[in-house]
């Protein structure tokens, strides 16, 4: 089970890095260099402070219920040019919880950090869909992540920005659950 959940593993991040630098070989041929005053000088570094509920289904006793997960996130991505990037997307959910877990299993979750790596594409203006794989780390069991999402980034001055953000994350052969929230950024 293990290795079978490890080849799927090793596909996914084989044909996100393969469409990622597919797309930024393609990208970066087209791309035209602007002004290079600072103010319109490209930059490629953005941080982002984030603020998320999780939204996580499962059942209980009393039947099927939503909890909703206080998180926090720490964003840093690296854009190769105005179109593709890659980030790493790391989140906290502050609280314990229980969610069931296959038929029979119950599966307890205390304070799970999140840490992805994501493949950024920016569509259309501030437009940024994002996908890749990680691991959700906690100390009784990690589990093997698949996030997809999307932000809109909305800036705001001197490479400030403010990005409401919408995440889902697979965890493989466990739960699912959606986030969210907003961000702060700031371009290096």
């Amino acid at each position: 089970m293990k290795s079978s959940l490890l080849n799927k593993t090793v596909r996914v991040v084989t044909l996100v890095v393969t469409m990622g630098f597919g797309g930024i070989t393609h990208a970066s041929a087209q791309h035209h260099e602007t002004a290079d005053t600072e103010e319109h000088k490209f930059k490629h570094f953005r941080v982002s402070a984030m603020l998320y509920h999780t939204y996580i289904g499962t059942e209980t006793v009393e039947g099927k219920e939503l909890l909703i997960v206080p998180s926090v996130g720490l964003d840093l991505e690296y854009w190769f040019n105005e179109k593709w990037g890659i980030g790493s997307h790391n989140d906290l959910e502050h609280t314990s919880f229980i969610v069931k877990h296959g038929d029979t299993d119950i599966l307890e979750r205390e304070s799970p950090v999140l840490l992805t790596v994501d493949a950024l594409w920016r569509p259309w203006k501030g437009l940024v869909l994002l996908a890749g794989p990680g691991v959700e780390l906690e100390k009784q069991e990690n589990l093997l992540v698949f996030r997809g999402g999307v932000e809109y980034e909305i800036e705001i001055g001197k490479h400030w920005d403010v990005a409401p953000t919408i995440f889902y994350d697979s965890r493989i052969d466990a739960y699912d659950s959606f986030s969210i929230g907003i961000g702060i950024g700031k371009r290096f």
